[in-house]
């Protein structure tokens, strides 16, 4: 009766991952690993790691059909004399819920924690535009409240005449106020056009000019 050998025991290695806002690490406890002798392919979606495990004629295989894409070229490995690390740079900033699979929990990006304030989304800023039709007109109605006497109301008479006034009734009211000596103040420019204002002294009193 032929002895049969029993099949050497296959090493169990671990493996284990986790993840950064932008990398997933897979890492495979396989200690003493030659780094010559690991061979890591990346597809868009997929992971492959193989090495001949020390002191042993077995090889260690790892396939991985990833649960989201990451970019193959911006992917590396490192090997320690404790395991393998592979880090992989994930394609779109989304929090992986799964290392392999269809990964359809996450589609949505996470929103960065900048945006976000203790109390929850920022709300847009209001805005407040200004009727500056009924602030003129409370600012009319507030002067005409205050109703001046005596000089004062005379002398905002003639400012709101002037103010409101055309370029002609403004140049008469220059014209004879100077040339009068303030005695007079014309809106009439036809009037005071042609020839210059004379004096008028107020009754009683007589206009006298000053010399230097």
């Amino acid at each position: 009766m032929s002895e049969t050998s029993a099949e050497p025991v296959k090493p169990k290695i671990k493996h284990d991952w986790y993840q950064t806002d932008s990398l997933v690490v897979v890492t495979i406890l396989l200690k003493n690993a030659s780094s010559d002798k690991v061979k890591v392919h990346y597809g868009d979606r997929s992971l492959s790691v193989s090495s001949v495990i020390p002191d042993s004629d077995s090889e260690y295989s790892l396939e991985l059909e990833l649960a989201h894409e990451i970019v193959p070229s911006m992917c590396v490995h490192v090997v320690s004399p404790s395991k393998i690390e592979v880090k992989l740079k994930k394609k779109e900033g989304l929090r992986w819920n799964l290392l392999e699979g269809q990964g359809q929990e996450e589609k949505i990006k996470a929103i960065p924690q900048a945006v976000l304030d203790a109390s929850g989304p920022k709300k847009p800023p209001q805005i407040f535009k200004k009727d500056w039709d009924k602030i003129e007109k409370d600012i009319k109605k507030m002067e005409e409240e205050e109703k001046p006497e005596g000089d004062a109301a005379l002398n905002a008479l003639f400012q709101k005449i002037y103010g409101e006034g055309s370029d002609e009734v403004r140049r008469a009211m220059n014209k004879s106020f100077v040339e009068s000596g303030g005695t007079v103040l014309s809106t009439n420019w036809n009037q005071v056009a042609t020839e210059k204002v004379e004096v008028k002294p107020p009754d009683g009193l007589e206009f006298k000019k000053w010399d230097n």
